[in-house]
């Protein structure tokens, strides 16, 4: 009897310490950092955020890459950015900038300037001070922002950690050494404040100072920021796009993967595609194809003042061609040896040998296809509204950064101008937004913007539209 009774006992035991490991998981599994959820239809995200965000670009690109592969979910996306703004300037500007603009989605990106700069030169027998100083602060006003966004349960909220300051690049210019350890500690309460509110998080700081630090090991002037060590350029911004889509889940989801088996004139595949009338005839076979997504197209151009780096750089470090921009076409049962034509709508595109077709052509990054053609002129369209936009993000940055200690904050008058135009004389900051503002100061002048911006996103959609295209693979004499 004894001997059951003690068996029992154990199982009991055994029984409750599972339960117990069981709920423990559960609790930290609860407490783990949360993935944002990609965008759905109708969604309006807005992103908050600094120069950096001002900039515009690595949201651009994530909104691009919405239009280009998911035509059918639209969304609209706000550059919520102002330049040199700190966590206090982002919880000032809710209510009259970012809240106005009625997101579904909010993101939230701040530290680079709330870590400071000059002080560590300054103080430098003081840094660990002006560290601490420089976290309590934003700390303290990402409370208040923190409480006030919470009360709008209705919208998502995605904490970014920031892009990191390149600390140790070489290029000829002293760091400010010790703010990338300030980062690190606003990076942390970011972070946990980001699973204690049940937040999404996304992490900008780390994969890439992990990328500029393994590409210094070759290249000592090598960074995904640029000559000022904060402002990345057109790569660091399509990183940046590229990790908050990979947070997203979206990597590996193809803009169509096609195998076509010319012997048996049968499709064996087509993803994200409809394939149809597929036809062999004498030495060539086509087909009806139509791809449900278009191709990321790659800028080349250097966008970000006073930064050289071009967007397609970026593919040296992320593999964002294998992960997000594969249109896959494979055609099997092809002489391996002998060269073929594969021609789009009667133009031919390129030449394969059959073992090449065999083992598939990614066509999304072949430039002169109809699909790659009409996603940039979708990417062209898109750099328009943009620079529309730029002009509307430089009337909030003069509000904010000039006339909101001023007393003028969103007013419109003679005097406000005159002073506008004094002011940037002296100051290069003003200077450089004055022109954008004087378009732009006028409320009818913001409302006659904000439409051409709306009807372009109307356009946008329209021209990403999927197209019906036949593919024509015929033998080379």
């Amino acid at each position: 009897m004894y001997l059951y009774e003690e068996l029992f006992t154990k199982k009991l035991l055994m029984k409750h310490f599972i339960l117990f490991v069981f709920a423990c998981s559960i609790i930290i599994a609860s407490f783990a950092q949360k993935s944002p959820a990609p965008f759905v239809n109708g969604d309006r995200v807005v992103f908050a955020g600094n120069s950096i965000t001002e900039h515009g670009f690595y949201e651009t690109y994530i909104w691009l890459y919405y239009i280009t592969h998911f035509p059918e979910r639209k969304i609209t996306v706000f550059n919520g950015g102002i330049g040199g703004d700190v966590a206090r300037q982002v919880y000032i500007r809710l209510d009259s900038d970012l809240l106005t603009k009625k997101p579904t989605v909010l993101t939230i990106d701040f530290g680079m300037n709330d870590s400071r700069y000059f002080e560590y030169w300054m103080h430098k027998d003081k840094t660990d001070s002006v560290r601490q100083s420089a976290i309590d602060t934003s700390y303290k006003w990402f409370e208040k922002m923190r409480d006030k966004v919470n009360a709008y349960p209705g919208i998502k909220k995605i904490m970014i950690a920031s892009s990191p300051y390149d600390e140790t690049v070489k290029n000829g210019k002293d760091p400010f050494r010790g703010k990338f350890k300030t980062m690190e500690g606003i990076v942390a309460f970011q972070k946990d404040e980001a699973i204690k509110n049940n937040w999404s998080y996304v992490d900008f700081f780390y994969p890439m100072t992990e990328m500029d630090q393994k590409g210094q090991q070759t290249d000592t002037a090598f960074t995904l920021t640029g000559p000022d060590r904060i402002h990345p350029g057109n790569a660091g911004h399509f990183v940046m796009a590229y990790l908050f889509l990979k947070a997203q889940g979206l990597a590996n989801k193809p803009i169509a993967d096609v195998v076509v088996d010319v012997k048996s004139s049968k499709v064996i595949k087509a993803d994200n595609a409809i394939i149809s009338s597929v036809n062999k005839k004498d030495n060539a076979v086509s087909f009806k194809y139509l791809a449900k997504s278009l191709p990321f197209p790659i800028d080349s151009n250097a966008r970000v003042f006073m930064n050289p780096q071009k967007q397609y750089e970026a593919l040296n470090v992320i593999p964002f061609i294998k992960e997000f921009d594969e249109e896959m076409l494979t055609i099997k049962n092809l002489d391996a040896s002998v060269k073929y034509n594969l021609a789009i709508d009667d133009n031919i595109i390129s030449s394969f040998t059959g073992a090449e077709l065999s083992d598939g052509v990614n066509l999304a990054v072949l430039g002169n296809t109809p699909q790659y053609q009409q996603a940039k002129k979708v990417m062209e369209l898109q750099l328009q509204r943009k620079d529309l936009e730029d002009k509307m993000r430089a009337y909030y940055w003069i509000n904010y950064d000039y006339l909101y200690d001023k007393g003028w904050f969103l007013q419109d008058s003679q005097a406000i101008t005159d002073s506008i135009t004094t002011e940037a004389k002296k100051n290069p900051f003003i200077n450089g937004k004055k022109d954008a503002y004087m378009e732009t100061h006028e409320k009818s002048q913001r409302d006659a913007i904000q439409q051409q911006m709306n009807d372009m996103e109307v356009e946008m959609y329209k021209l990403a539209q999927p197209v019906a295209h036949t593919i024509t693979i015929t033998k080379v004499d």
